[in-house]
């Protein structure tokens, strides 16, 4: 167990270097080897502006996708203005720059000179944009003169600031020590207000509560799987800023999808109406009563920010559900027929399978999917289409056939390839001479040595049935996590390309180790301890 212990430790830490050095390589051909323009290609603000707005928008979104830090020069202006720096009466003229450098006013000379000086200063390029003037001397639409500062991120920086915010915990010190919320702190309760605002009888339900914290609700139970939630710990993968904008790739591939969910529900302040609303999911948005009156009716707090109860899972729950259900069929059909295949090795049943193989293996994944796909709903009449807010579990049927047979093509190939491998040992033939029929051979020590090194894709199989089916999800329209990707590949979403794949190693070392431990529990003569030198 010692011995385990040491090897489990050993190889995890080798699995972080190597997730770790994914990211780099990842992040090197995101930011440093694909040319950054690309990622305006879809974007219709960017074919809409022209001028010097374009060139300000441009470096603006090359901040937002991780490739610079950029200063705007309002930005600038507006913190001289909160530090005391700059009154509201000259801010007009700070503000007001002329057609050119030469054309400023005194004011404006004065602090774009500041601001020249001082990100010059912390390693910035200051660009300055004349304004573009028509042959009559007015400026054209989006060409005001303009002055920002811009430098690149350095990789090192990029990757350190990815793995530090990868991890958030949440306390009460979020909310900013100027904002006045009353007494910080956190509160255990045996009875949760969102179960018991206006009823009754008191419904035992604990949480512990937030004050001054990003949650309202650090800990809370629901009817949800896994019934008992907590938000003192967030995981951030990095934001998605075309797939999902705004959203991290974690969320989305763990929020619930499909058609709102209403229910009847009473609010913080006591108003009763249908709403998907959850309201363990609150989290703070400073001075959101003030601006929308309807969260002023419902919440007495700034606790305002929540998500929506939704009728389907979430991505990684659609992939997970038709990945495991198709992995245990292909255990259930693919490791008993490689055994008899190899049992009656040359009989029908094994030139049957092979026939079965080589099909699965020489035809393409996309072209024997629309077949099954055509078959299926021609000939069984099985939906087609994944439909997110159906009841019908026969549109999950289809998928999960789809992604099962290749695997149990695979399966019965080595299945039996293991067999015919160990049928031909030493042992095999001792035991014939000792007197065991076929049958004793093959269920007491062929099967179990043939089996062994299928163990170790077990938990690969499972785990990656996260990670759904790139082709199968997309002929099905399945909204799972396979196509993710792909769609973020196609719209230049770095956030969503490094989260996903960072996902994507942690998978990769975990089904590894896993595979490792049950391989030794399987074959106790396997060891984790080193030889002797």
């Amino acid at each position: 167990m010692q011995q385990m212990g040491k090897y489990l430790v050993k190889r995890l830490l080798h699995g972080i270097v190597s997730i770790i050095c994914v990211v780099i390589i990842v992040m090197i051909l995101v930011y440093s080897l694909l040319d950054r323009e690309i990622i305006f290609a879809g974007d219709p603000n960017y074919s809409k502006m022209q001028s010097n707005a374009r060139v300000s928008y441009m470096y603006s979104r090359y901040e937002s996708f991780g490739y610079v830090d950029y200063v705007p020069y309002s930005e600038f202006i507006n913190e001289k203005l909160s530090t005391g720096e700059l009154t509201d009466e000259l801010r007009a003229d700070a503000v007001r720059l002329g057609k050119t450098a030469g054309d400023d006013n005194e004011t404006a000379k004065s602090f774009t000179n500041q601001f020249t000086e001082l990100y010059k200063s912390r390693g910035y390029e200051i660009i300055r944009l004349d304004a573009d003037v028509k042959s009559n001397g007015q400026v054209k639409d989006g060409g005001q003169a303009a002055i920002f500062a811009y430098r690149d991120r350095p990789l090192i920086s990029r990757l350190v600031s990815y793995f530090t915010d990868m991890f958030y915990i949440d306390n009460i010190h979020y909310v900013p020590d100027t904002v006045d919320i009353g007494k910080r702190g956190l509160t255990f309760t045996l009875f949760d207000p969102v179960y018991n605002t206006g009823t009754s009888s008191r419904k035992f339900a604990p949480a512990i509560i937030g004050n001054g914290t990003m949650h309202k609700y650090l800990l809370y139970f629901d009817n949800n799987f896994p019934f008992i939630h907590q938000n003192f710990l967030t995981l951030h993968l990095g934001e998605s800023y075309t797939v999902n904008r705004g959203i991290d790739v974690f969320q989305t591939m763990t929020d619930s999808q499909g058609s709102y969910v209403l229910h009847n529900m009473t609010f913080p302040t006591g108003l009763n109406e249908d709403s998907a609303d959850d309201l363990h999911t609150a989290t703070y948005a400073q001075g959101s009563r003030d601006i929308n009156k309807v969260y002023a009716e419902r919440f007495l707090d700034d606790y305002t920010n929540v998500s929506t109860t939704k009728f389907g899972m979430s991505r990684l729950g659609y992939s997970f559900v038709i990945g495991i259900i198709s992995t245990i069929l292909a255990y259930i059909l693919g490791l008993p027929i490689g055994l008899l295949m190899a049992r009656y090795k040359e009989g029908i049943l094994d030139k049957i399978g092979t026939v079965y193989i080589m099909f699965i293996i020489a035809v393409p994944s996309l072209a024997y999917i629309f077949l099954f796909k055509a078959i299926g709903g021609s000939a069984f009449h099985l939906p087609t289409v994944f439909n997110i807010d159906s009841t019908d579990k026969l549109m999950y049927i289809l998928p999960i056939i789809s992604l099962a047979l290749p695997s149990v093509a695979n399966l019965m190939k080595w299945m039996r390839r293991y067999m015919i491998d160990q049928m031909n040992s030493d042992y095999v033939k001792f035991a014939r001479s000792g007197g065991l029929s076929e049958t004793e051979i093959f269920a007491k020590h062929i099967w179990k040595n043939a089996a062994i090194p299928i163990t170790h894709g077990i938990p690969g199989s499972v785990i990656f049935a996260m990670t759904g089916a790139i082709i199968t999800e997309r002929v099905y329209s399945v909204p799972g996590a396979g196509g993710l990707l792909t769609v973020a590949i196609n719209r230049y979403d770095n956030g969503v390309i490094v989260g996903v794949t960072l996902f994507y190693a942690v998978l990769s070392v975990i089904s590894i180790i896993l595979g490792d431990v049950l391989m030794s529990m399987v074959d106790p003569r396997i060891s984790f301890s080193e030889k002797a030198r």
